[in-house]
């Protein structure tokens, strides 16, 4: 009934992720200047209230979990006139060489721009 869905959702939060990594300066098709890029392995939702068509949403990024070959994006999506948190969500990923179509290691530059601290950035 006129709320934001789950296809919605799923396009908002790839986008924000895109902006976040853009945000760093390392875009999703050229992390590190080399083959490989993220490749998203799973998503995980959990809704915590209703949004709709002209709310304003604010979504959070961040990096978390690294291991030797990706880790977590997570998000909370959040409503700012009542600052209600509508959703959180997390999606698991790993570095893909798309030419020799293998998981790879996490690019140093990487590795190095998110390990330190819970990076995050807020996406509006």
């Amino acid at each position: 009934g006129n709320h934001l869905g789950n296809d919605t959702l799923i396009s908002l939060i790839s986008d924000a992720r895109t902006l976040f990594l853009c945000h760093y300066g390392m875009p999703p098709d050229d992390v590190a200047n080399s083959r490989s890029s993220t490749l998203i392995t799973d998503l995980a939702t959990l809704y915590k209230a209703p949004a709709f068509l002209n709310d304003q949403l604010l979504i959070e990024v961040g990096v978390t979990d690294l291991n030797r070959y990706g880790g977590d994006f997570i998000y909370r999506i959040t409503r700012q006139c009542d600052n209600s948190v509508i959703a959180l969500a997390k999606n698991g990923f790993v570095f893909f060489d798309f030419v020799a179509s293998k998981v790879v290691e996490i690019p140093a530059e990487f590795k190095e721009r998110f390990s330190a601290l819970a990076e995050s950035c807020i996406i509006q």
